[in-house]
């Protein structure tokens, strides 16, 4: 066998090895990629208003998802959540009184939304392998916490609920099975006004990279791919380094 195709077949099954490795990867991390996440268009600051996009995957291969129940924290009140409509699914915001009444535009509001329901019309449902998202405005956002916690059920057609209601782990731990969605929060600015920040336009993304709040599986995804692709062409850069030494002939 000349030295040629010893190094081509060598590198060859470099690949192979990098190929069913990437493959693991993906197949790895997939699962926790599917939970429901919350995210929104820019930065989401204390004291001012946003967008936030709940993105809800649907996680079963045959049943599809027809209602949503949002919780927002009794902690921290929002005097003003305003809903968007999405094509297919009814919505309904439900208030309760507060037992601490929170001042929002010089008033007093006595309560405030607790629920947020998006139920699925007739014929209408997620369905496998597809995700759907669902739009609020909030505000004013608390200036006392860097998180909102919004644990979410989540209906399937079959009558299952999954409840994704697990708050967050400390940092460096693992990420719990049935995570909740958080919104992060940033301090504002030195003389920056952020009422009215919830009027993004609704074209726009609100998944990009370094959103406050949007699943980190992409960037994790990315970091694996790049170290498994060096490794592979460390295995393909030596076999065919080795394949000349083997083939030169000697003085």
């Amino acid at each position: 066998m000349s030295a040629h195709r010893f190094g081509a077949r060598t590198f060859a099954k470099g690949g192979a090895v990098l190929a069913a490795t990437a493959f693991l990867a993906l197949g790895t991390a997939g699962p926790a990629s599917a939970h429901v996440t919350a995210s929104t268009p820019k930065d989401a600051v204390q004291g001012g208003y946003t967008k936030v996009t709940i993105r809800v995957p649907n996680e079963r291969p045959a049943n599809g998802t027809v209602k949503l129940e949002l919780t927002l924290p009794a902690e921290y009140p929002l005097a003003s959540v305003s809903t968007r409509p999405t094509a297919g699914w009814k919505v309904e915001a439900v208030k309760a009184t507060l037992d601490k009444p929170v001042k929002a535009h010089g008033a007093e509001v006595t309560e405030a939304v607790r629920t947020v329901v998006w139920t699925a019309d007739p014929g209408v449902r997620i369905e496998p392998g597809q995700f759907n998202e669902f739009d609020l405005s909030i505000g004013p956002l608390p200036d006392n916490t860097d998180k909102l916690v919004m644990p979410t059920k989540q209906t399937y057609d079959n009558g299952e609920v999954v409840d994704w209601n697990t708050p967050p782990p400390a940092e460096g731990g693992e990420e719990p099975e049935k995570p909740a969605p958080v919104l992060n929060l940033v301090k504002k600015a030195e003389g920056a006004d952020h009422h009215g920040e919830a009027t993004a336009t609704a074209g726009s993304d609100d998944h990009a990279a370094g959103t406050p709040g949007q699943d980190t599986t992409a960037r994790w995804l990315g970091g694996a791919g790049l170290a498994v692709g060096a490794l592979g062409l460390g295995f393909g850069t030596g076999a065919v380094l080795r394949s000349r030494r083997a083939g030169k002939p000697t003085a």
